[in-house]
């Protein structure tokens, strides 16, 4: 299998089968409680949009119940921060490389490019991630790590994503989308679900602060719910649909 998928990988590059598109963007930002607010680039300070995180609420026995707005500068303390994000694919040509497959019954290829165009998404995640973080950003210009470290995680940040257990919330794709013109620019659409087309893709936000790491936010209580709702300017019941998974409470009640 490992030798059909190094073959067909040398015949997606000759043959340009597949396309790959992305886009990054930087922008000042400051936390303000759970939130995270991003500023125009232009130094006017204005207001682009608002992030909205979720805290851990489970009991731990670590004291740190974190959330993502913690990794950034509070707005109180005067230090300008900045927040990142990126939204990649490796899947155009993807769908209708594999419809030609299956109609010729040859469905072990088909699932193979797709298996092989994920694969090829995430790795332009990395390597956007290293460019930002070296070159884009710099916050670690002297960064040198094999890519076994890089895949272990071993750099400076994170890079979570909307719907991923460190924000669960899908949601959150919309202000992603609209600050990067993300559709415009790469052609990535997001459906009624808030899933990405082509399926191929991958989009994160990004962290430069040396003590942000990964972590699962893991159930939340109704209180928390509801200043979530408040702070999205969003019903309560439409923050249940989507938080479903999540809720430690059930949501009937």
């Amino acid at each position: 299998m490992h030798a059909d998928a190094l073959q067909l990988v040398d015949e997606i590059v000759a043959n340009k089968t597949l396309n790959a598109n992305g886009v990054v963007g930087i922008w000042p930002a400051n936390s303000v409680g759970d939130d995270i607010e991003v500023y125009a680039t232009d130094g006017s300070g204005a207001t682009l949009g608002t992030f909205h995180t979720l805290r851990q609420q489970e009991e731990r026995e670590e004291n740190d119940y974190l959330a993502l707005s913690d990794f950034v500068a509070a707005k109180d303390s005067g230090v300008a921060d900045y927040v990142g994000a990126f939204a990649v694919s490796a899947g155009f040509g993807c769908e209708e490389v594999c419809g030609k497959l299956r109609a010729n019954n040859d469905d072990y290829k088909g699932i193979m490019m797709e298996a092989i165009a994920d694969r090829l998404a995430e790795a332009f995640a990395e390597v956007l991630h290293l460019k930002m973080r070296t070159e884009l950003w710099g916050y670690a210009k002297g960064e040198a790590l094999t890519a076994d470290d890089m895949l272990k995680t071993k750099y400076q940040g994170i890079r979570p994503a909307p719907g991923y257990p460190t924000q669960p919330d899908h949601t959150e794709k919309n202000l992603m989308w609209s600050l990067l013109d993300a559709q415009k620019n790469t052609g990535i659409e997001l459906t009624d679900s808030l899933a990405m087309l082509p399926a191929a893709s991958v989009s994160a936000l990004v962290f430069a602060n040396d003590c942000a790491t990964y972590f699962q936010v893991g159930k939340i209580c109704k209180d928390q719910v509801v200043d979530y709702a408040a702070r999205k300017s969003m019903p309560v019941q439409e923050v249940e649909k989507w938080m479903g998974p999540y809720l430690g409470y059930d949501d009937a009640a």
